[in-house]
């Protein structure tokens, strides 16, 4: 599953005994060769889905992590680019990796890349963002496992809170894995693994595959005030009953 520039086994297991926060500080520098960041797969396809939606001023990378989703982004807006995350360690690697030096990854200051947007590295809860309502787009990768159902209301709220009047949060979400995969059965077994780890060890490490599902997660942006629509990525193909294996969800605030 690694790389040999990815963590050892032993800094895996530091890592899932620390809190979410600690725990992403320490894997931060190993962490793009991990299987944990988005596959550019994904992030093409859905950089190709969303540019028929366009254009975009001001775009925003809710739990950016070490940047993945950024380049996405670059490509999209026109005038400015923002990547949140709750921890330093990855926005430090991000801003580095980024060609924009390691000072400042708590700052708000954007710095230009020449030809492109203005890019800035905020930490952040993404529970509590630190924006008013500027974005024209926000997206997230790969970070949803981290909350909680009960957290998604209040995670939705703050996304919404932060969009412009017609402005769209998008992410992508696969179909789940059937029961016959080896995939379901392998999320099932971690996700049970992370709630024995949570009932037995403090601070706990939220990393949940199963919860978040199309239903719920529609039901909720619903409830948060967006305006749901759903994109096929067909660049994933489809499931034996014709249902795409991964949608991009794009959901609007609307214009009133």
């Amino acid at each position: 599953m690694f790389t040999p520039q990815g963590p050892s086994l032993r800094e895996l297991a530091v890592q899932a005994l620390s809190s979410v926060e600690h725990g992403y500080d320490l894997l931060a520098p190993k962490f793009d060769h991990t299987p944990f960041r988005t596959p550019d797969t994904i992030l093409d396809a859905v950089e190709r889905a969303l540019a028929g939606l366009g254009p975009f001023d001001a775009g925003l990378d809710l739990c950016c992590g070490t940047g993945a989703g950024m380049g996405v982004l670059r490509d999209l807006c026109r005038e400015s680019v923002t990547g949140v995350d709750i921890s330093a360690g990855m926005l430090a690697v991000g801003r580095e990796r980024a060609g924009a030096g390691k000072e400042g990854a708590d700052s708000a200051d954007g710095e230009p890349i020449p030809g492109g947007p203005r890019v800035s590295w905020v930490r952040g809860d993404a529970r509590a963002l630190p924006f008013g309502p500027v974005f024209d787009l926000a997206v997230s990768f790969g970070a949803f496992g981290h909350f909680l159902p009960d957290e998604l209301p209040r995670l939705f709220a703050e996304a919404h809170s932060v969009l412009r009047p017609g402005g769209r949060f998008a992410f992508p979400l696969p179909a789940p894995a059937p029961p016959g995969s080896p995939w379901y059965w392998a999320a099932l077994g971690f996700d049970t693994a992370m709630r024995v780890r949570n009932a037995l060890w403090r601070p706990p490490f939220v990393m949940y595959y199963r919860p978040f599902r199309l239903g719920v997660v529609r039901d909720e942006l619903e409830r948060a005030g967006f305006e749901v629509e759903l994109f096929a990525l067909p660049e994933f193909g489809q499931r034996p009953d014709g249902s795409p294996r991964c949608r991009m969800v794009v959901a609007t605030r609307p214009n009133t």
